[in-house]
């Protein structure tokens, strides 16, 4: 029978080795482990996907409803020899989602469906807000367009955001014609205590037809908060018959990301 000594010896090798194990084993496990992110490329943590959905801010696929392209696609308008607006009407049907720098082109083609030339650039969609992609006096080289397609060259990357310019408020459109020229003058409100820096504002003319017969741009860069009024003005060197019976007007602010 071994003595207590020898067993008291065993007993406390046995516990040095367990310890010494447990280090080991602890070392290794935080060198190789590394935890879940929403950016390894892997389905893991709470992710309902691939880096999407659960704790991360990137949506999957299946959790929100597709950009909708209205227009049949693009349109064009001709505002000097030669140069042509371009433009598409894009709805977010989604409450709480956004995208930033979704990459986009235009594609155009004469009467004959000869393309004329491919226009690439990006576009934010804000949440539960229409936009437009718009491309100003683009060079169509003495070609005539007949028709313009538009498509996204990637699928948006939706994340969850808020409604940034949820307080601004349209208080009044001046739209007036003269011979060759045309000009809108849109007064904005902010009626949040915070400012609105950086806003594009789109404005669409239609006519009596409900038919698109006019658009532009505009950059705001900053409506002070607690009522603060901005003019954002639109020109155009043609006029159009006095047919503009309505304007729609969109303010859009690039979406920030949920936290």
């Amino acid at each position: 029978m071994a003595s207590w000594s020898s067993r008291r010896k065993v007993l406390y090798g046995g516990s040095v080795i367990i310890v010494l194990t447990a280090v080991a084993f602890s070392v290794i496990f935080f060198f190789f482990y590394k935890p879940p992110t929403c950016f390894d490329n892997k389905e893991n943590g709470d992710e309902y996907g691939i880096d999407c959905g659960g704790s991360c801010v990137k949506l999957c696929q299946s959790t929100f409803l597709p950009a909708q392209i209205q227009w049949g696609g693009g349109k064009f308008e001709i505002v000097a020899p030669h140069l042509y607006n371009l433009s598409s009407y894009i709805v977010n049907p989604n409450m709480d989602v956004g995208a930033v720098n979704v990459p986009y082109k235009f594609s155009v083609y004469d009467n004959v469906g000869l393309l004329i030339l491919e226009k690439k650039g990006i576009v934010s969609i804000s949440p539960h807000r229409n936009t437009l992609a718009f491309e100003p006096a683009v060079d169509m080289q003495e070609r005539t367009p007949a028709k313009v397609t538009f498509e996204f060259t990637e699928e948006p990357e939706w994340f969850k955001a808020p409604d940034m310019i949820s307080d601004l408020a349209i208080i009044n459109k001046d739209y007036k014609e003269g011979e060759g020229s045309s000009s809108l003058e849109v007064i904005l409100e902010n009626r949040s205590l915070l400012p609105y820096k950086n806003l594009d504002v789109y404005a669409v003319l239609y006519d009596n037809n409900k038919n698109t017969i006019g658009f532009s741009k505009t950059i705001i860069d900053e409506i002070k908060g607690n009522g603060g009024r901005e003019i954002a003005p639109f020109t155009w060197p043609i006029d159009r018959g006095g047919r503009v019976v309505t304007i729609e007007v969109i303010p859009v602010i690039e979406p920030i990301r949920n936290k």
